[in-house]
């Protein structure tokens, strides 16, 4: 099969370039070892059998050699390749040598010694529309930052979102249709519990996990404390916390921090986040929720196409260097997304399935966010888009982008 282009690729021939090693991580079954190898001139797979890993562990610098860049994939099962990786790359003294591939953040003495300066860390998440081949891309991330404008029509129906939101950008779903997403996607849940986190070191109950897992999809993208998620899912405050973190480790749950930026008024921020599947379609599978479903309950359906523009912004940000946030106040106005970039460019983003109304009043939110920041930060302020489930990509004479998910893409 023909290996699909992925944003990242060239963030990672680009940090190969100046990197002793890249590390790919990302939730499992987004395609790291895919694209690792379409990056990599040798490799070693670590799962393939336990006396591999062992052989790492006894013996890391026979399971380095070999032509560079290196993939050595899931590394995390020999954690002592960590410092051996790091030795190598200095005593080598060339950038491009290994790419490490794993699903899980090792803890922290496993990489107590720094890699500074010698690893580049790259989160690949599931496939965003543009790289799935269900969006054009004709409307780039990057050129509505860097000041241009919107022009598109055409792209996925509403009903098709519902489809997308629930199949969600799994490579093995994308590439192979007529597998059952709700099937995959459960299991992928069951494992999570019962096979992941066991093999991360982090011990959970699966039942209270699955309750945790079932609680966060009711709330996807929106901001609930933990005591409230421990109240639904009828576990601890504390079995919360320590699973949110769990889940954290192994990139299935992302949290979407507040944004702080100066304002003109007195307001004070909320800081409380927002929590989101790595996909939309892990939510869809907690809930046993169908496209069907989703299109007879356009409130719900709502937060599961935020999670899903979420979901594709973080994809194209991360390829300019940039993060996602959110934005509320103690006022209760808010904006559902916030891309800022390192040199501090920002951009605003409201996100509404479609309609006219939900459009003007969303840009107006959009407008009046603008003018509660500093001038600083205004001077910052790169462009204000409505993200929406249309069909067709256009800048209005108040300057505000309305844009449908389809066409965004990272260029």
């Amino acid at each position: 099969m023909a290996y699909r282009a992925r944003v990242a690729d060239q963030t990672v021939r680009d940090a190969l370039e100046t990197f002793g090693a890249v590390i790919l991580q990302g939730a499992r079954a987004t395609g790291k070892t895919t694209t690792g190898l379409e990056n990599a001139a040798s490799s070693i797979r670590l799962d393939a059998s336990p006396e591999l890993a062992a052989l790492a562990d006894a013996s890391p610098r026979t399971v380095l050699a070999g032509a560079t860049p290196r993939l050595i994939d899931e590394w995390q099962l020999a954690p002592t390749l960590w410092n051996a990786v790091r030795h190598e790359v200095d005593d080598r003294g060339v950038p491009g040598q290994f790419i490490l591939t794993g699903s899980a953040t090792p803890s922290d003495d496993v990489t107590r010694h720094s890699g500074a300066g010698r690893f580049r860390r790259i989160t690949l998440r599931p496939m965003a529309l543009a790289e799935s081949g269900e969006g054009s891309g004709e409307v780039g991330l990057r050129a509505l930052l860097d000041g241009g404008g919107a022009a598109a029509i055409g792209g996925p129906t509403v009903e098709d979102y519902a489809d997308l939101a629930v199949r969600g950008g799994w490579p093995a779903l994308v590439n192979q249709p007529t597998r059952s997403a709700r099937d995959y996607l459960t299991s992928y849940l069951d494992d999570i519990a019962r096979v992941d986190l066991p093999g991360a070191d982090i011990r959970v109950d699966p039942q209270r996990m699955r309750a945790l897992q079932r609680a966060l999809a009711r709330n996807i993208a929106t901001e609930i404390a933990a005591t409230k998620l421990g109240v639904e899912a009828e576990v601890s405050a504390q079995t919360v916390r320590s699973y949110l973190d769990a889940l954290t480790r192994v990139f299935v749950v992302e949290e979407q921090p507040a944004w702080a930026p100066r304002l003109r008024s007195r307001v004070r921020l909320r800081v409380q986040p927002k929590w989101h599947f790595v996909d939309p379609s892990l939510a869809a599978a907690a809930l046993g929720a169908s496209p069907r479903s989703l299109l007879d309950d356009l409130n719900t359906f709502g937060f599961f196409f935020e999670s899903l523009c979420v979901r594709d912004l973080r994809v194209y940000a991360d390829a300019l260097g940039g993060a996602v946030y959110h934005y509320r106040d103690e006022a209760g106005r808010e904006v559902d997304a916030i891309v800022e970039l390192a040199d501090g460019r920002w951009a605003a983003f409201e996100v509404k399935l479609g309609g006219a109304k939900a459009i003007d009043a969303a840009a107006r939110s959009l407008s009046a966010l603008a003018a509660r920041v500093s001038d600083a930060s205004r001077a910052q302020l790169s462009a204000l888009v409505v993200l929406t489930a249309g069909a067709t990509s256009y800048t209005r004479d108040d300057g505000v982008h309305v844009v449908s998910l389809g066409h965004l893409g990272p260029g």
